[in-house]
């Protein structure tokens, strides 16, 4: 199968007052065409890195990294013909309207905004209300749509997104993965980082990051039916208290705050929860609710990381 991308044992590390930070270590994955592949990971995972030296904007320490068959070193002219790459930040012209920007990244790639219309007319619906609008004066999802159809406008086989979702109300982050399933449909290999687990089940294959690292790489699917832990959510009155209380059980093997509750793994599946509750009560824990819990994507990762 044609590979849309391919990193071999990437690299890379930043020096700041003298000292020496490995942001990427050592990262191998591939992409097959057409296919939706998500990077998950918290702030601070070497995400952003990894998009920019795939985005020829920098380059690695050590390692190769190859674009539609392109390498990213020798090639990079090349690449940026294929690809359409969404920074982290909001990096269009704040300063032209909506109609401008679109105009000025079709003039920079020798193409019309009629030329491939069809790909953004979506998208743009919601915006042309606003095309006189100065980017800067957008809404946060507006911002993200304007961005989208810029990286859009050449037509790329590639889309490269560093967290497009970030700062988005929920709605318009909903709307914006509608959005990218349908350009999947259309041949467009995509490739997008989140800190949101929840958005992970939209990917057809996900690489779980952390400091710098590849953890796993598996179908979100397959891996939430994998997971073979038994998991509790508990709540109680101090929430805090109880997530200590749970990590000092022995039949605990890790517990981490999940939303309005907390999670728990049971080292024995068989475990009464019966006998967790008196414990968790004779610590002086009130209102204590304990269930089962059907494990989830964060579950997941957070297995990965103990």
């Amino acid at each position: 199968m044609e590979k849309s991308v391919i990193v071999q044992n990437i690299s890379k590390s930043y020096t700041s007052d003298s000292e020496k930070k490995l942001v990427l270590d050592n990262v191998n994955f591939e992409i097959p065409t057409n296919q939706l592949f998500g990077v998950i990971g918290p702030d601070g995972a070497g995400k952003s890195t990894l998009f920019k030296i795939l985005a020829t904007l920098i380059l690695p320490d050590s390692g190769s990294a190859s674009i539609l068959g392109f390498d990213t070193k020798k090639d990079y002219s090349s690449i940026r013909h294929l690809i359409g790459y969404m920074p982290g930040r909001f990096s269009l012209y704040q300063d032209l309207s909506v109609e401008e920007n679109l105009n000025f990244f079709a003039t920079i790639f020798g193409v019309k905004i009629k030329d491939n219309f069809e790909l953004i007319e979506d998208i743009y619906k919601s915006l042309a209300p606003f095309k006189t609008r100065k980017a800067a004066n957008l809404s946060g999802g507006m911002k993200q749509k304007l961005a989208l159809c810029c990286s859009l406008i050449h037509r790329p086989k590639l889309l490269i997104l560093d967290e497009p979702t970030t700062g988005v109300d929920p709605v318009a982050r909903q709307e914006f993965w509608d959005v990218l399933a349908r350009l999947k449909n259309l041949g467009i290999s995509i490739l997008v980082s989140t800190p949101y687990m929840d958005e992970a089940t939209r990917c057809d294959k996900i690489a779980f990051m952390m400091s710098g690292k590849i953890l796993k790489i598996e179908n979100p699917k397959t891996l939430i039916e994998n997971f073979d832990k038994r998991i509790i959510s508990a709540s109680a009155t101090s929430m805090f208290k109880l997530l200590s209380d749970l990590r000092a059980h022995p039949e605990v093997e890790y517990a981490f705050a999940f939303g309005n509750a907390n999670h728990a793994v049971l080292k024995d599946k068989r475990f009464s929860l019966d006998t967790l509750s008196s414990f968790l009560s004779a610590k002086g824990n009130t209102n204590i609710s304990l269930k089962n819990s059907t494990p989830c994507i964060e579950d997941c990762f957070m297995d990965l990381i103990q």
